[in-house]
């Protein structure tokens, strides 16, 4: 069987990054045959870096036109990922999109629905998915060794970005350039684990978004919602770009106890017997149920953007089920959105949201903004 021949849009951080370890032949049934940028710095070092045979375009159309290819990764400007995913279906390529899979939920129900009518492999760069951490807290709260969520909470805030960060780039931290700040930059990966891991959406979200209070940027830079689910669990979700040391700790709370993701490590603590049937039975005024903290063994498997990359190929050779399929990117964006709007109109918002008044907010935000 011959290798996927893979395309690469965009040759940015995540695209060079993406091209190299293809190129080097970490990715197993992979070749890297075109890359596009519209830098041509970028296309002049394409050239010298990579082999010979590496076809190298300015304009995206003439990329996908490329009768070489089977495949493309796209790793271009947040706004674009649905656009250009859109047009590799109709040219019959496979599509692994970076991360966000947009920036507002109506383009990418747009590009989920071109994808499901293509009938090719859609997968998103969403690698946190295979850090063993999540990946075992995901099976505990499948298996139901949690029993029912009650609460969640994360609190994120490692993302430092110091000012000159967003002097670097113009498009940066606008909204007609990325389309949002913390949350559509450095959190799209901690949105879609939050729902991936407890596997449910909130019905509601009460959001509060300060926009540029520690930098001087058009965009949040420190976020806190409150979200409401079916079965009645709660969930908070704290970050900022302006926390010195920062956390990351992610803690969900069930009927049989608790578990805590923080420093790299993963720990338990199970109740003997679950809340719910303690309170049921208990008749001591004081009594509380009986923990103990649970050793948990968390295989050191590969994980990384390379695995998802792997894992996209072998859905196009195999058959393999995707660890991130490309539709599920709308769940992460639905919680961002949620919490823009909440917090522009200063009210609940219920979910699924309206994306047609999701929009319309944001060109609001897009003809005040810096680069509009």
């Amino acid at each position: 069987m011959r290798s996927v021949r893979i395309g690469i849009i965009g040759l940015g951080n995540m695209g060079t990054a993406h091209a190299q370890y293809i190129s080097e032949g970490k990715v197993l049934g992979a070749e890297l045959v075109a890359v596009c940028d519209i830098n041509k710095e970028r296309l002049e070092w394409a050239r010298h870096h990579f082999e010979e045979g590496v076809q190298c375009f300015e304009a995206v159309e003439d990329l996908l036109a490329f009768d070489g290819l089977d495949a493309v990764m796209i790793c271009t400007l947040h706004y674009t990922h649905p656009d250009y995913a859109i047009k590799a279906f109709s040219h019959g390529l496979h599509v692994l999109i970076e991360k966000p899979a947009g920036v507002y939920t109506k383009q990418v129900r747009e590009m989920n629905e071109a994808a499901r009518k293509s009938g090719l492999v859609f997968g998103i760069m969403y690698n946190q998915r295979t850090n063993p951490l999540y990946v075992k807290l995901r099976e505990m709260v499948t298996s139901g060794e949690l029993g029912e969520i009650r609460r969640t909470n994360w609190i994120i805030t490692d993302w430092y970005r110091s000012q000159s960060y967003y002097d670097s780039g113009d498009w940066r931290a606008t909204w007609s350039g990325e389309g949002g700040g913390v949350l559509l930059n450095q959190c799209p990966h901690q949105l879609d684990l939050w729902q991936w891991v407890i596997g449910m959406m909130p019905k509601r979200v009460r959001s509060f978004c300060s926009f540029g209070k520690y930098r001087d940027i058009e965009v949040e830079d420190e976020v806190t919602a409150y979200l409401e689910y079916e079965n009645g669990a709660t969930g908070v979700f704290i970050t900022s770009i302006a926390e010195a040391p920062g956390t990351n700790r992610l803690e969900v709370i069930g009927d049989k106890g608790k578990v805590v993701v923080e420093n790299d490590q993963i720990n338990f603590w199970q109740l003997q017997m679950s809340e719910s049937e303690f309170n049921r039975v208990n008749t001591e005024k004081f009594a509380r149920p009986k923990s103990r903290e649970v050793p948990l063994t968390v295989p050191k498997e590969e994980s990384g953007h390379h695995v998802i990359t792997q894992n996209w190929i072998e859905a196009m050779t195999k058959g393999t089920p995707l660890i991130a399929p490309g539709e599920e990117g709308i769940n992460g964006l639905t919680l961002s959105n949620a919490m823009y709007l909440s917090t522009w109109t200063e009210d609940w918002v219920q979910l699924p949201i309206d994306d047609d008044i999701y929009y319309e907010q944001l060109q609001k935000k897009i003809a005040q903004s810096t680069l509009a």
